[in-house]
């Protein structure tokens, strides 16, 4: 199956991603994991600039199939209405970023998203399931095997090492210790650790522990990492790399990701970037 789009077989889709409307060639998307195996193929302007490649694809992704879907999220702390009617679509393999000022919602949108927190109502669906439905140990089973989690810090358990510390998760998952080993270390070599296996966090940089707690957060083949303010304690330099890192592993390994910043270069950076005031996202870019 060979799929094109173009402005006019999608009202004003790739305008809307790029600005720009003449649709002139081809560009190759398979990476995109097509559903059945099927190769995708977009229509793009001739002097079509990569990053304009990029978005554009995973826009055409989404009109396939939605990985996080989001209707009418409301949640209030005694009289105080922190979300208003939240309602999202978020496509498998996208990375996104929840934007706005502190105290418009943010933190509180991707708790619930990430199931760390339940709604006053609305609905939530991720990869197919209702997890609003979910409970106790179907809930965490769920978040243990579906859902990856990066803070602002690492987290990590001082008394263990780099490897035990991204073993963790995998040993929760019931995975045996020979496998969740082994997927240690290759995460850990892939986001450049392969020589710091045996360091605990205090042997680490700030930069070092947030690759580990990067690793630990995929080791389980998540479906969906959510990052909240994943490089605010780190110096100029480092928050690049992780930046980068977060691109890196999504097309390594196809997750979607939420990421909460402040950070203008890392939200710039993704494939949409969702803005909130006052409970509700404003705008949508």
């Amino acid at each position: 199956m060979y799929i094109q789009y173009t402005p006019s077989s999608k009202r004003n889709l790739y305008s809307k991603i790029t600005g720009k409307s003449d649709a002139i060639y081809f560009f190759h998307v398979s990476f995109l994991l097509p559903l059945n195996g099927a190769s995708c193929f977009l229509r793009l302007p001739k002097q079509c600039h990569d990053e304009d490649c990029r978005r554009a694809a995973y826009a055409i992704r989404r009109c396939f199939v939605d990985m996080i879907t989001a209707e009418n999220i409301t949640k209030s702390f005694g009289n105080l209405q922190v979300l208003n009617g939240i309602s999202l679509e978020i496509g498998k393999g996208e990375v996104v970023s929840i934007v706005g000022a502190s105290g418009a919602g943010k933190s509180t949108l991707l708790q619930i998203l990430g199931t760390l927190s339940r709604p006053d109502g609305g609905s939530l669906a991720i990869d197919g399931y209702d997890v609003l439905s979910m409970k106790g140990d179907s809930l965490s089973e769920f978040r243990n095997r579906k859902i990856g989690f990066v803070f602002q810090s690492h987290h990590l358990l001082p008394e263990f090492t780099a490897l035990e510390n991204v073993m963790i998760p995998a040993f929760i998952a019931g995975t045996g210790r020979k496998e969740a080993q082994a997927r240690a270390r290759e995460l850990l070599a892939e986001v450049g650790l392969e020589g710091r296996l045996d360091h605990k966090p205090s042997e680490l940089s700030g930069g070092e522990a947030q690759r580990v707690a990067i690793a630990r957060a995929l080791v389980n083949g998540p479906a969906v990492l959510f990052a909240d303010e994943p490089s605010g304690n780190l110096d100029s330099v480092t928050k690049q790399e992780i930046h980068r890192l977060f691109f890196d592993m999504r097309e390594r390994h196809g997750q979607t990701v939420v990421i909460v910043t402040h950070d203008s270069a890392l939200a710039d950076m993704c494939d949409r970037k969702f803005t909130m005031q006052d409970g509700l996202i404003l705008k949508v870019e």
